[in-house]
């Protein structure tokens, strides 16, 4: 299943690849944003929590709420400004039918122990006219659910998300509106989170790290580095719209620590900017590893080990 998503995601990525090589700035916001996965959307919503019997005499709870809805636009913001997004009712259809494995957790906290997954039964999702229903039945006696049990009812968390990859879209001519019309959420979660807010800003370091490499083993990296080369050899300066797709990349790579010494100082070189982490002391041999390890693109690595193809 995970094989398919990904050939499906890579001939969504090529739709757009010419033309953000050629410079179009919102054909890049299409690439990077299929890149950088998992995608997420936050929910402001009112999930609820209630004690449910389980024959036994012990303590359940049954948490109850929409992931997601459909058929209504989410205003989201990255490098280019404003733009907006839409789950298409339908769009869960297909992954739902093949029994994804979800995890249930708190501000997609992939590290820890989930609360609940859909393998044993304790996570249930559903989707109807409104859009993605979560239902979870929880151990009331677990210290955390105990937490988020408390947080829930005295308000400090009233806000979900999922994580998704989506496999069918459709972006306007402009690039200012994508419509999902199909997601994957095999390997994904939904979560309760504590700000709902743009995808780019939400979610914990681990996640970012998993769409920090997962950008790095798209042709993005090498995309870039050959959108800058040809600004170079036309003797121009590079574009604003460049600059601002090279400083997204190196903020997430920065943000998510993974450690990727290759790419830091590639970007930062092509940028014209001192390296965030410049006073790293690992070793070539060690830093070549970290990058095949992480799967970073092979034109990245090239462009790396020969300075004559850079510019």
């Amino acid at each position: 299943m995970r094989s398919d998503r990904k050939i499906r995601m890579r001939a969504i990525e090529r739709q757009f690849l010419q033309r953000a090589l050629d410079g179009e700035p919102g054909a890049m916001r299409a690439v990077v944003r299929q890149a950088t996965s998992p995608n997420q959307i936050d929910l402001r919503c009112k999930p609820e929590m209630r004690a449910a019997a389980d024959g036994t005499g012990g303590t359940r709870l049954l948490f109850t709420g929409y992931a997601s809805v459909v058929e209504q636009p989410f205003e989201m913001w990255d490098w280019l400004g404003t733009y907006t997004e839409e789950m298409a009712d339908g769009c869960f259809t297909k992954t739902l039918s093949e029994s994804p494995d979800v995890i249930f957790c708190v501000n997609h906290d992939w590290s820890g122990v989930p609360m609940a997954r859909t393998g044993p039964g304790t996570l249930r999702l559903s989707a109807d006219t409104t859009g993605l229903l979560t239902e979870a039945d929880i151990d009331g006696s677990r210290s955390d659910v105990y937490q988020l049990q408390s947080a829930m009812e005295g308000g400090e968390l009233d806000a979900m998300s999922f994580a998704f990859w989506v496999v069918e879209q459709k972006w306007s001519p402009d690039f200012d509106y994508r419509r999902i019309t199909e997601v994957d959420m095999d390997g994904g979660d939904t979560s309760v989170v504590t700000w709902p807010a743009n995808p780019a800003t939400t979610g914990t370091t681990d996640l970012r790290k998993r769409q920090a490499r997962a950008l790095l083993r798209t042709s993005v990296p090498g995309l870039i580095a050959e959108r800058v080369r040809a600004e170079k050899r036309a003797g121009k300066a590079l574009s604003a719209s460049t600059m601002d797709v090279l400083q997204q990349v190196l903020d997430l790579i920065a943000d998510a620590d993974v450690g990727l010494d290759a790419a830091q100082p590639l970007l930062a070189e092509l940028m014209g900017v001192d390296n965030p982490d410049a006073d790293d002391t690992n070793t070539e041999t060690e830093t070549e590893n970290e990058t095949q390890s992480a799967g970073m693109s092979l034109d990245l690595l090239r462009l790396r080990e020969d300075p004559a193809l850079r510019f």
